[in-house]
């Protein structure tokens, strides 16, 4: 991966290019992205300009043995921690590890670098479970850094969505990330910074990578995942700056559907003050066969909510509905009161983080349902 293959976000190329060029390399680093907006591609183009021994005008090589090695993911001093559970490929007496699903993550990070949480448990097989970094992961790398540099460059540690690590793990990686050894590199992409462990965070030094523009996002799909321009301009307009986001519109159709029928029919059982079908709806949302799915769903809804508030802001071009939805969202703009998007954007976060306490589903999403019937 080069810097020159990830389209956008110059500003923090040429920060990772002027720490590398100037030896300030910052030994720990956090990346702070919306989803699927390339924090991923960037850490990994800035792995391989720092190993390059033939970098030149801000960029690697791309074509000597280091890089071809890091951009196959196979270097020897490049290692990677995610979020894991037991699942359909992996049983759970093994406790697994990243290192187990290691082939997994590789074949997907080679795919798409813009890959969501969602599309990684799917690959994983653990799509009705919630990943998490445990404190074997701490050891393992602990172990792996204890070791020389096998090729005398920089040996690397990307951690992917650190806010999933537990206490216990953050403190095992805790004086290592604050002491590491010489030629030693950290770097979290979170997409939560808030949830991330103050211990890590307070001891990173912190990049924002910023959404890509609709065109950016359009060319991105046409020249890496063989969009037609009429095809990549549709999901350009309902991503959010995000190339993971589009990839997983282009894929999601069924899940949008389930999502959408379910938003709607709650929203309208709530105008017609019909109480029994929004707990109906309430009932659906708890049914979603896993935690990630329901809290998939507040996320949806959260950006239907976005919609809603911005026609009613007179804001319906920037809104990126898309051409079947504008009936609905011009129609619910009218239904609901000026404040409901801010009072019910509020509850769907206090219910991800009921449902992340692993609160009883029930309970939390016929609570919302409730609120959600007063506040119309």
């Amino acid at each position: 991966m080069k810097f020159s293959d990830i389209t956008g976000n110059d500003d923090v190329k040429k920060a990772l290019v002027s720490m590398a060029d100037t030896g300030k390399v910052a030994h720990a680093m956090l990346l702070y992205e919306n989803e699927g907006c390339g924090a991923l591609a960037l850490a990994l183009a800035y792995i391989q300009y720092l190993n390059c021994p033939h970098r030149h005008d801000g960029d690697s090589c791309g074509e000597c043995p280091t890089c071809g090695k890091i951009s196959r993911l196979i270097h020897q001093d490049l290692h990677f921690i995610f979020p894991v559970n037991s699942g359909s490929k992996v049983s759970a007496s093994s406790r697994p590890t990243s290192e187990t699903y290691l082939p997994i993550w590789r074949e997907l990070l080679l795919k798409n670098p813009y890959f969501t949480e969602s599309r990684l448990y799917e690959a994983l097989g653990i799509e009705n479970k919630s990943g998490n970094i445990a404190v074997a992961e701490a050891r393992y790398i602990l172990e792996k850094l204890s070791f020389t540099s096998v090729e005398d460059g920089y040996k690397s540690v990307v951690v992917w969505l650190p806010e999933k690590m537990n206490a216990e793990a953050a403190n095992r990686l805790l004086k290592i990330v604050e002491e590491p050894p010489a030629k030693t590199v950290f770097i979290f992409i979170t997409h939560s910074p808030e949830k991330v462990l103050p211990t890590i965070s307070s001891r990173c030094q912190s990049f924002r990578v910023l959404p890509s523009s609709k065109e950016e996002v359009g060319d991105v799909l046409c020249r890496q995942f063989s969009f037609s321009r009429d095809e990549a301009d549709v999901l350009a307009n309902v991503s959010g700056g995000s190339v993971g986001v589009a990839l997983h519109e282009a894929e999601g159709t069924q899940e949008y559907n389930l999502y959408m029928d379910m938003f709607s029919d709650l929203l309208r059982g709530a105008r017609e003050k019909n109480l029994l079908s929004v707990l109906e709806v309430s009932e659906q949302m708890a049914a979603l066969d896993s935690r990630e799915k329901q809290k998939a769903f507040c996320s949806f809804a959260g950006d239907c909510l976005r919609k809603i508030y911005m026609v009613q802001q007179g804001m319906a071009s920037i809104a990126n509905l898309r051409p079947r939805e504008t009936d609905f969202f011009t129609s619910a703009s009218e239904w609901c009161s000026p404040s409901f998007c801010e009072k019910i954007m509020g509850q769907l976060d206090r219910s991800v983080s009921l449902i992340d306490r692993n609160v009883n589903a029930k309970i939390v999403f016929c609570d919302l349902a409730d609120r959600i019937f007063l506040s119309i």
